[in-house]
């Protein structure tokens, strides 16, 4: 199972991150929300990273051509999207594409079939977060989803919930933003290093 903390802002957050063993990091690309990073600065962090933790950029209806420059600039190794991209046009990247689908209550599950993407993210329909909690998702719907595509869970994931939400979902992977947070962009050690602990943990008693 992968884990993937998002929100990257900062070089030492992206360190804790790697020092605990997570597999990705999220780097939010989305003008005005509370935890964009401009390209140059991703670039910076990225530079940095090992070869096995995987750089993703974060996009909400970005033209492909400015996808495209951000992901050569910062060095990108998959790109997530967040908007209402239609499902053709997610089919002109060289690099993995994970789509992110809002899952509300009674979701439909099957328009899934029309997208050729690499994984799905769960997210909740609620606005992005400024630092507050947020509600999971249906946890029975994630996995339904999750027995026919990858799917990486995200929403409302904690410490304290994130080994019952893997032990239920059976997900490809979890993504955790705002839960283990001090304040919006950037990241408590504490609470990091529980996340991925609980995570492995859930993962090696499945």
């Amino acid at each position: 199972m992968k884990i993937k903390i998002c929100g990257i802002t900062d070089a030492a957050d992206a360190r804790l991150c790697v020092e605990c063993g997570v597999d990705a990091l999220g780097f939010i690309f989305v003008e005005r929300t509370p935890r964009y990073i401009t390209p140059d600065a991703a670039a910076r962090i990225i530079a940095t990273l090992p070869p096995f933790v995987t750089p993703v950029g974060v996009f909400w209806d970005h033209a492909p051509g400015h996808v495209k420059a951000v992901a050569e600039q910062c060095g990108l190794g998959a790109l997530q999207f967040h908007g209402d991209e239609p499902a053709e046009d997610l089919l002109d990247y060289r690099l993995p594409v994970i789509k992110t689908l809002k899952i509300a209550a009674g979701a439909d599950l099957d328009r899934m079939a029309s997208y050729r993407v690499a994984a799905f993210l769960l997210d909740s329909p609620s606005r992005w977060s400024e630092g507050e909690a947020r509600p999971p998702i249906s946890w029975d719907v994630a996995a339904e989803a999750a027995r026919r595509h990858p799917v990486l869970l995200s929403a409302g994931l904690t410490p304290d919930n994130v080994a019952d939400a893997v032990r239920r979902v059976r997900p490809y992977g979890v993504d955790v933003n705002s839960g283990v947070e001090a304040r919006p962009g950037r990241k408590d050690e504490a609470r990091v290093r529980r996340f991925v602990a609980a995570a492995r943990a859930a993962e090696a008693a499945r």
